[in-house]
């Protein structure tokens, strides 16, 4: 009997600490694609792809609720609103990809602010691998052939920052299912520079986790044991943006060797909504962004495109 309840006590301790555990990395992909949102939607940012990896860090600071560090690679590919052989010649906006490796560090503050920073290396141009991505994705899924390539952005070096600020609002009114936050956004290098600042809110289906514990802001990593974790919420946030310079667009800032080139629409309104989704280790999201218009050029407009990522929590 002994033998019986030693047994039986082992497996309990098993249990805890197998599923008592936290969950302190976190690996994932985000697919962006206008084809997300129309099948007859295809133009200006057409598609993204990353790959990220993130994990606690050490704090000791008693005002930060916790410190996670974020490694990710992606590709973004540009191009004009038609893609047919008869315009290949006739572009309204610039072929070009965007290749970068990231690093960064997010501090979720007890407070439910946040600031996120992030440095990227890369380029632009034919380096970036777009339009061999872009032809290889268009003959696997069946869908037309591309025309214009070899009007892309030439090549440019990538050295990017990026930092990011949220603040809750209204913190002393306390509200389960509803939540408001003031978002600023700055972008400084050689491909991209420019500003934005909105508002986000988030709208629960179940009760809202604290900033520093959901995953609006990448924070789901935690040490903390983690039995049953539920967020489902929609969330919205309207911004406008000032763009001082776009390599993507306007060329390399150090040569004028590009083949077609546009000056930009400096001043945006941007936008962004979309659902959000938890079930323990898993991570989901669905997003539709729209982007004002952003050159001058013919017969441009503003664009939207869709957002799916999915991520995953390791102990």
């Amino acid at each position: 009997m002994g033998s019986k309840q030693a047994f039986a006590g082992l497996l309990v301790l098993t249990s805890l600490f197998v599923f008592g555990q936290g969950k302190t990395k976190e690996i994932g992909l985000i697919s962006d694609n206008d084809l997300y949102t129309s099948s007859k939607n295809d133009m200006y940012y057409t598609n993204g792809l990353e790959f990220f990896y993130r994990f606690l860090s050490k704090n000791d600071n008693e005002k930060i609720n916790k410190e996670i560090t974020e490694f990710r690679v992606g590709q973004y590919i540009y191009n004009p609103r038609f893609i047919n052989i008869e315009v290949r010649n006739n572009n309204n906006r610039p072929f070009a990809g965007y290749l970068f490796a990231e690093a960064g560090r997010s501090f979720f503050y007890n407070s439910e602010s946040v600031l996120k920073t992030d440095f990227q290396l890369g380029f632009v141009g034919q380096n970036s691998l777009g339009r061999e991505m872009q032809e290889a994705f268009h003959h696997v899924i069946g869908y037309k052939k591309v025309y214009g390539w070899e009007n892309q952005i030439h090549n440019a070096l990538a050295l990017q920052a990026h930092v990011m600020y949220s603040k809750k609002l209204f913190p002393s009114q306390h509200n389960d299912f509803a939540d408001f936050h003031f978002q600023s956004e700055a972008d400084l290098g050689t491909i991209f520079t420019g500003v934005s600042t909105g508002f986000l809110t988030r709208i629960g289906f179940k009760k809202l986790l604290p900033v520093y514990d959901s995953n609006l802001h990448d924070a789901s990593v935690s040490t903390n044991p983690q039995y049953t974790v539920r967020e489902f919420y929609f969330y919205a946030m309207p911004s406008v943006r000032y763009q001082f310079y776009d390599a993507t667009i306007e060329g390399s800032l150090f040569n004028n060797e590009s083949p077609v080139t546009f000056d930009l629409v400096s001043l945006r309104f941007n936008a962004e909504f979309g659902l959000k989704y938890r079930h323990d280790n898993f991570n989901l999201s669905y997003s539709f962004i729209y982007h004002g218009r952003e050159l001058n050029s013919h017969e441009i407009t503003g664009s939207f495109y869709g957002s799916i990522r999915f991520a995953y929590l390791l102990k």
